[in-house]
């Protein structure tokens, strides 16, 4: 969407007593194995097949055909942001998902604790998928540490996952990340990607070799790859561009940053799919849009488990006729991005999206998947249109013009 037709969007939201849902199954899509078939096409989904042939479908492209998006720009767009235009690092994300209090000129870095073997190279970038509860440990080994008045403070996350900020004047986000995206390769240096970024490179780099000093007897997270630089900024917020009284339901600390950077609450929530099914019941007349976010598709398509993946599908499926029972005006099922298990990561394939409500009507897309999907009435759309869709089908949309 252009500026300008965002401005119109703005300017034509109205609030009503409809309610949205957008389920994101993060991960949703894939590409067949050897068997022939994707994940969806696999799965045993028949509560997802009837919503389809009940609804309108289509496929997204997140950013655009043939760019292959990270979690943070893949949501943005979902939510209807343009992700070239806000370019929001991880770091500030995850700082965010975990409610960390940010000072002015802090900069937030996620980091993943990693295994490497003694020749310095990557053996697993997620260092076994550690509990949260041994990720907690390591970081107790890294306080402290602060460098020319620098001070680096390491939080956990979420099983490998951590969050670096660094506290003091001076500093620059425009660095390179040391994450090789691959095991096999040593961490990449860091670099200053701007005039002012050598000395916040240089202060990151003799971090790292800190952490690797204290981590050297630490196994298996011995090591950590660093990604997404980023200081605070704002969005225009849920409430501002749509008029929504807009809520997050979301397990990962990383979609509760972003969601809370789009103005959202963040409801508190357990870590499985019934916690979050049944946050969602439990708050549903308090708010008129939900975001309801699954992880586990992804985290399953990462470490190139097929039939993991396949059987959150199936676990998403069973909690369809009750998300049904709720009568939302609209629900959009989709994902932010693909992530095929062949691949082990994320991809540039388009995404299945099923839009539901009184007033969308049906096509002739007879189960959820992405052959089928391609063929609806919807059509292949960026991800940054679904927002006007779903406000357009919960009557919250004006007429444009006369």
């Amino acid at each position: 969407m252009t500026n300008k037709l965002i401005e119109q969007i703005e300017q034509l939201a109205e609030t009503t007593d409809s309610k949205i849902v957008l389920l994101v199954v993060d991960g949703l899509s894939g590409i067949p194995d050897m068997s022939g078939k994707t994940e969806l096409e696999t799965a045993n989904i028949p509560n997802l097949d009837a919503l389809a042939k009940d609804s309108i479908c289509g496929v997204t492209d997140p950013i655009s055909p043939g760019i292959t998006p990270g979690s943070g720009p893949a949501h943005l767009s979902l939510f209807g942001y343009d992700p070239l235009d806000y370019k929001i690092g991880r770091g500030l994300l995850e700082a965010l998902g975990i409610d960390f209090p940010l000072e002015a000129g802090d900069l937030a870095v996620r980091g993943n604790l990693a295994t490497m073997d003694k020749n310095g190279r990557i053996t697993d970038r997620r260092a076994g998928r550690i509990s949260t509860e041994e990720n907690v440990k390591v970081c107790k080994l890294l306080e402290g540490i602060e460098i020319d008045g620098i001070k680096a403070l390491v939080k956990p996350v979420k099983d490998h996952r951590v969050v670096i900020v660094f506290r003091g004047k001076g500093l620059d986000d425009s660095l390179s990340e040391t994450d090789p995206q691959r095991e096999g390769l040593a961490p990449l240096p860091i670099k200053p990607l701007g005039p002012l970024a050598a000395e916040t490179a240089g202060i990151v780099t003799r971090f790292i070799e800190e952490v690797k000093k204290r981590l050297s007897h630490s196994f298996p997270a011995n090591m950590i790859l660093l990604r997404g630089f980023a200081k605070s900024q704002k969005l225009p917020s849920f409430q501002e561009r749509y008029k929504l009284n807009a809520a997050a339901i979301a397990s990962y600390p990383m979609y509760r940053g972003l969601a809370r950077l789009a103005g959202m609450e963040i409801l508190p929530v357990g870590g499985s799919l019934n916690d979050e099914f049944d946050c969602l019941k439990q708050n549903l007349d308090k708010y008129d849009f939900f975001y309801l976010h699954v992880k586990w598709t992804d985290s399953a398509g990462e470490d190139g488990n097929f039939k993991k993946k396949v059987a959150v599908l199936e676990e998403v499926d069973s909690y369809i006729p009750g998300l049904l029972e709720l009568n939302p005006d609209v629900l959009i099922v989709t994902g932010d991005h693909s992530t095929p298990a062949v691949l082990k990561g994320h991809s540039w394939h388009p995404v299945p999206i099923i839009l539901h409500g009184k007033y969308t009507g049906s096509d002739d897309v007879a189960r959820f998947s992405e052959k089928e999907c391609v063929r609806g009435g919807i059509g292949r759309i960026p991800a940054m249109q679904v927002m006007p869709l779903a406000m357009a089908n919960a009557l919250k949309l004006k007429k444009y013009g006369a």
